[in-house]
């Protein structure tokens, strides 16, 4: 069989535990529920971002790093009917979200959110933001 180096083998091959710590998640699912944070994982071959994969959708590596996002993003568009108020937000990691408004006050496409809820209490659910700041213009682009 043909093999090849991947760039998980080349960087890691000093310590051969070093693939399974870098790949594991320091923190349990659960934890972002309580202090409110959001975490998204960052392809270790590529750094692409993604939010909840398994593998990474740019070059299908399994090498996953997960890291903290600051929890500010941009409504890019409506989901679902309005009585479930689901939108979906370009964070400024480079991920998009498909989150929960509060009802506090309304959101538009363009408006600037920030994360609230990262998860809900048993780890299911949407995460749930809040705007910041209203749309600045008709074409937030």
């Amino acid at each position: 069989m043909f093999q090849t180096d991947t760039f998980e083998d080349t960087e890691l091959r000093g310590d051969p535990g070093a693939a399974a710590v870098a790949t594991t998640a320091l923190v349990t699912p659960n934890a972002p529920a309580d202090r409110g944070e959001l975490f998204f994982q960052r392809c270790l071959w590529c750094g692409t971002p993604a939010y909840r994969r398994s593998f990474c959708r740019a070059c299908g590596s399994v090498a996953l790093r997960r890291e903290r996002s600051a929890g500010d993003g941009v409504v890019v568009r409506r989901h679902g009917q309005v009585p479930h108020n689901t939108w979906f937000v370009a964070m400024n990691e480079g991920f998009n979200l498909l989150c929960q408004a509060t009802d506090a006050s309304p959101v538009t496409v363009g408006s600037r959110v920030s994360v609230v809820r990262a998860v809900a209490p048993l780890g299911q659910g949407l995460p749930v933001v809040e705007p910041t700041r209203p749309p600045t213009s008709d074409r937030w682009w």
